[in-house]
């Protein structure tokens, strides 16, 4: 599974939420400034394109759907995350997220 922009990772998020979705209805769940109407739509063509979505049209618009659940693609990028910097091995990021939190403890008590 590839990994995503931040953009579409975005689109993404707004879709795991909604279920499904609208060009429109994926625009008015972010903050003013909204993104234009054809960048949400170029984002959703390209998540399709890559197999995260899929799509039913009717006259007016296209109702976007995710292939992909929010597990199975945090799943993916968790595991890719520990294979590409801890080797694949658990007990390197268990070590790494202990010093992580040994460090930030001793930062914040002035150590």
């Amino acid at each position: 599974m590839r990994e995503l922009t931040k953009a579409e990772e975005q689109i993404m998020q707004i879709l795991w939420s909604l279920g499904n979705g609208t060009v429109s209805d994926v625009r008015e769940q972010f903050e003013e400034p909204r993104p234009a109407r054809t960048t949400v739509a170029t984002v959703l063509t390209i998540l399709e394109n890559k197999g995260f979505l899929s799509h039913t049209s009717d006259d007016r618009s296209n109702l976007y759907t995710p292939l992909i659940t929010k597990k199975e693609y945090s799943h993916t990028q968790l595991f890719g995350m520990m294979r590409n910097y801890f080797d694949g091995r658990s007990h390197r990021w268990h070590r790494f997220s202990h010093a992580s939190r040994t460090s930030r403890q001793a930062s914040s008590t002035g150590c």
